[in-house]
């Protein structure tokens, strides 16, 4: 018997397969919506890379509608996403944003479709944003164009007037670095102590589900690790 139910949008990825142990582990209930399948989730939403934004949402709530039914789920987790850099006049600046507005802006809009719909009252969506997405990013304009609109898709979900069921709330983790395979294949000069690790988000997650230490409505919580220890600073 499950404690509840919760849907993580990018479950295929790092963060979201650490996301899907960790909850499974604590007996919840958790189906899987990603470009691949996890095995480890209790249900897969597999998404169309190359279908439309509206043809994407089409098919991912009719395949929510058969696995779930009239049930109501505790939380809507989106940690799909990627990262591209590139100023303006970068050769691939129009390919690279096109890529991050897919990633992160159309999987946390479709994520707030369904919250919307399927989120108990009182339940939560967390959406993924950036610390780096708080300033001007000229070196990464598509990441942080797309990360600053989760940001404000956060605060207009959290408003009375954003859809969200009775008592819902809306939250956003603003990452700096998270450590994950790729980040370490990638920078493997970086200090680590400095990136936040996996289960940290996961167990975070697992708080606010259960309603525990959730900050208030509409937070943009920055995720600071500093000397492998990693402090909340929300706003």
């Amino acid at each position: 018997m499950s404690v509840g139910k919760v849907l993580v949008y990018g479950g295929k990825g790092a963060l979201g397969s650490t996301c899907i142990s960790f909850l499974s582990a604590q007996k919840y209930w958790v189906g899987s919506i990603d470009l691949q399948q996890n095995d480890n989730a209790n249900a897969n939403v597999i998404v169309k890379r190359d279908a439309s934004l509206l043809e994407q949402e089409s098919d991912i709530l009719k395949e929510l509608d058969s696995v779930l039914g009239s049930d109501k789920i505790d939380a809507v987790i989106c940690v799909a996403g990627g990262w591209a850099g590139g100023s303006s006049s970068s050769e691939d600046f129009v390919k690279n944003t096109d890529l991050m507005l897919k990633q992160s802006v159309w999987s946390s809009v479709i994520a707030s479709s369904i919250a919307s719909k399927y989120l108990k009252p009182g339940g939560i969506i967390v959406l993924t944003g950036a610390k780096a997405a708080l300033g001007p990013t000229p070196g990464m304009i598509g990441y942080g164009l797309s990360k600053a609109a989760i940001h404000h898709l956060t605060k207009s979900l959290a408003d009375e007037n954003g859809g969200l069921p009775t008592g819902a709330q809306a939250l956003s983790i603003l990452p700096v670095t998270l450590d994950t395979p790729m980040n370490r294949k990638w920078m493997p000069k970086a200090d680590t102590t400095t990136w936040t690790p996996l289960e940290f988000v996961a167990e975070l997650f697992s708080k606010w589900i259960k309603g525990e230490e959730r900050p208030p409505n509409g937070s943009l919580v920055q995720l600071n690790t500093k000397e492998n220890k990693t402090t909340l600073d929300i706003e």
